[in-house]
Parts: structure tokens; C-alpha cells; sequence
């Protein structure tokens, strides 16, 4: 195609979620749901942390942010998608998409870098308790949250400007539910190598160095605990970090998949399904994992509800 007859495309279609006709109202209740019981279930946990002196704590610090983030990007995402599976909100702006891709890469990394810091704080916790409170002192945590949000954000500058060298002018059909930065890629009509690289590069690197950071941590934790004789300290901690080690694997999980793995164009409902879950499943399992197995977060729950009957 000529150059000069090209046309360059300013806005893109969400194929959204690839179903049925018949299967995209209940899809639409179930993530609505999802969608509510996000909200509800992060803020809850972000007041309940607030409110209670008892968890103002790093612990707790970390996981009220937590709470945050996945509010922040439930809500970047689920929205368009729920409008999506309606059958309306399918075209967005080049302008929106880039706001909206550029939301999602902070809050992604953010959450890497906030895991790194939960399982450090534990490592630092059950390991060195004496030391504890000299180790995880405010600074620090004010320092390793600051350090979470802005390498969150240089992160997501560093791909947004990349996507500005791009041209759309063969498709502007993405295979997607939201704007992310690999099917963008595959529709671009200039080399998109240089973008594939930086990615590989970046992404790879903050997610090897968080899941690096999470193992070599929880690997000295469970070597503590098993040394310990109280067989309640031991089912306690192991309680505690089981349950942050789940919501590792299970986030870590599809973003190695999504962003480490060999690029390819026939993997695009793959692809889909694990976006949704780190970007819709994760924010509604956190507050879930996090407070149903954690005794003093259910006390505090108890006792705020008892003040409000």
C-alpha cells in the first residue's frame, strides 16, 4: 500500500469478550457482580484497616494499598467490558486507549513491586522478630511504597511513549477487551520489534526480580517456621504466608505468560482469558484470600460490626 494513501486510524474497536449472543448477558451479571463485590470487598478492607488501631501495622499498610490498586484497576477495565458485552462502548478513542493502557501498566507493576514488599515484610517478621520493628520502621515503608508507585509509573511512561511511534492504518479491530499493549503491537503498521524488545526487557526484569524476591523470602520463612516447636505458630504463620503465597502464584502467573513468553499472532483468546484474570479475578480473590484466613482481620471486622448494630 502507498504510503500516501494510508489512513490512519483515531480510534479502535474492542472485540470484547469472544461468546455466544445468548452467553453475553449472564457473562455481563456474573462480572457485574465481580465488578461490585471488588469495590465493596477492597474499600471495606481499605476502612476496616483505617479504622482499627490494632492494624496499623506494615503488614496491613501494604495490603490496605493493595486493596487500592486493585480497586484502581478493576475499575479501569471492568466498566468498558461490562458496556462491551451490552453490545455498546465497542469503538474508543486512540486517546482514551493510550489513558487506559497507561492505567493498567501502573497498576500492574505497582502490584508487583507491593507483593515483593508484603513477603519481605513477613521474611522480616518471622525471621527476625527482635529486629522487626527496627527493620520495617515508617520509613521504610513509606520508602518501599513510594518506591512501588513511581517505578509503577516511569514503568508505564516507558511503553506510552514507545506507542506513540506507532502507526494503526491496516486494522483498528483489537482482539480484546481493553487497550493493552500487545494487541496493539500486532496491529501496528510500523516495526513493532523495537516495542517487543523493551517489553521483554522491562516487564521481564520487574517480574523476575519481584518473584525472585518473593521466593528467596518465603524460602527463609518456611525454613524458620519449620524449626519452630509450637505447632499453633507454625499452622499460624503458615496460614499467613500460604495465603500471600497464593495470591503470588496466582497473579505472577498469567503476566509471565502475557509478557515474557515468545510473541505470537494465534494466541489471542489466550491471551484474553489471562488478562482477565490478573486484571477482573485478582482484585475480587485479594480481599477474599487475604481476610478470610487471617484471625485478626475477622476481629476487627467483628468488633466494627458490633459498634454499627
Amino acid at each position: 500500500m502507498d504510503k500516501d494513501n494510508e489512513t490512519l486510524w483515531t480510534e479502535f474497536v474492542l472485540t470484547g469478550l469472544i461468546c455466544q449472543p445468548p452467553w453475553k448477558i449472564l457473562l455481563f451479571l456474573v462480572f457485574l457482580v465481580i465488578y461490585l463485590t471488588t469495590i465493596v470487598g477492597n474499600l471495606g478492607l481499605i476502612t476496616l484497616i483505617w479504622n482499627d488501631p490494632h492494624l496499623h501495622i506494615p503488614m496491613y499498610f501494604f495490603l490496605s494499598n493493595l486493596a487500592f490498586v486493585d480497586t484502581w484497576l478493576s475499575s479501569t477495565v471492568t466498566p468498558k467490558m461490562l458496556f462491551s458485552l451490552l453490545g455498546k462502548g465497542k469503538v474508543i478513542s486512540v486517546s482514551e486507549c493510550m489513558i487506559q493502557f497507561f492505567s493498567v501498566a501502573i497498576c500492574v507493576t505497582i502490584e508487583c513491586f507491593l507483593l515483593a514488599s508484603m513477603a519481605y515484610d513477613r521474611y522480616a517478621a518471622i525471621c527476625n522478630p527482635l529486629l522487626y520493628p527496627v527493620i520495617m520502621t515508617n520509613r521504610v515503608c513509606l520508602c518501599l511504597l513510594a518506591l512501588s508507585f513511581v517505578g509503577g509509573f516511569l514503568h508505564a511512561v516507558i511503553h506510552e511513549s514507545l506507542l506513540f511511534r506507532l502507526t494503526f492504518c491496516n486494522s483498528n479491530v483489537l482482539y480484546h477487551f481493553y487497550c493493552d499493549v500487545i494487541p496493539l503491537l500486532k496491529i501496528s503498521c510500523t516495526d513493532p520489534s523495537l516495542n517487543y524488545l523493551i517489553i521483554f526487557i522491562f516487564s521481564g526484569s520487574i517480574q523476575v526480580f519481584t518473584i525472585v524476591t518473593v521466593v528467596i523470602s518465603y524460602t527463609f520463612v518456611i525454613l524458620t517456621i519449620l524449626k519452630k516447636k509450637s505447632d499453633k505458630g507454625v499452622r499460624k504463620a503458615f496460614s499467613t504466608c500460604g495465603a500471600h503465597f497464593l495470591s503470588v502464584v496466582l497473579y505472577f502467573g498469567p503476566l509471565l505468560f502475557m509478557y515474557v513468553h515468545p510473541a505470537s499472532s494465534k494466541v489471542d483468546e489466550q491471551d484474553m482469558i489471562f488478562s482477565l484474570f490478573y486484571t477482573v479475578i485478582i482484585p475480587v480473590l485479594n480481599p477474599i484470600i487475604y481476610s478470610l484466613r487471617n484471625k485478626q482481620v475477622i476481629d476487627s471486622l467483628k468488633k466494627m460490626l458490633k459498634k454499627t448494630v
